[in-house]
């Protein structure tokens, strides 16, 4: 009966241990949120804290599209559209190729990508911008479209100006 006791007290003390452990919410304030979206879209250095001096720092991002959603464990490639006429589209990672504002970033000029000439089949659901203009770059973004697009013959898929990624 001892033992018992004592096995069932340690274990409500492990018990009451682990849920009197705060947990905290985090988040960015705004200015970083702004500052931040211009480092990775901009290649603009954050005082004292980060700069794009790196020995060859990207130049362009790579815009994606999928036809599921790519997950946070996901790279360019997973789940990457596949149809005849399909390219990753490099947008310069400028003041010229991304507009930044209120914490949130949208490209400058339309994203068309490749026109579908073959093999149009299924709907593209999701985009994302990547590190690579092939293989299984890194995802720095993504998210679903605001409308999914169904493939065609003659589709061109467009990212407007309009979309945006926002930070908060």
């Amino acid at each position: 009966m001892v033992r018992w006791m004592t096995r069932g007290l340690l274990f409500a003390m492990l018990c009451l241990s682990l849920t009197a452990v705060p947990a905290f919410a985090a988040g960015k304030g705004d200015t970083f949120e702004n500052d931040l979206l211009k480092l990775i879209f901009n290649g603009t250095a954050i005082a004292n804290m980060a700069d794009n001096a790196a020995s060859s720092p990207l130049t362009n991002l790579y815009v994606t599209l999928h036809t599921a959603d790519p997950g946070d464990t996901g790279n360019q490639t997973t789940s990457e559209a596949a149809y005849t006429g399909y390219a990753r589209v490099s947008v310069a990672r400028t003041t010229g190729g991304w507009t930044v504002t209120a914490n949130s970033v949208s490209p400058v000029a339309n994203i068309d990508f490749g026109e579908c000439t073959a093999s149009c089949t299924g709907t593209i659901t999701h985009w994302a911008v990547g590190t690579a203009s092939s293989s299984t770059g890194k995802i720095l973004y993504s998210g679903a479209l605001s409308s999914s697009i169904a493939l065609a013959v003659g589709t061109i898929p467009r990212i407007k100006t309009t979309s945006t990624i926002t930070e908060d």
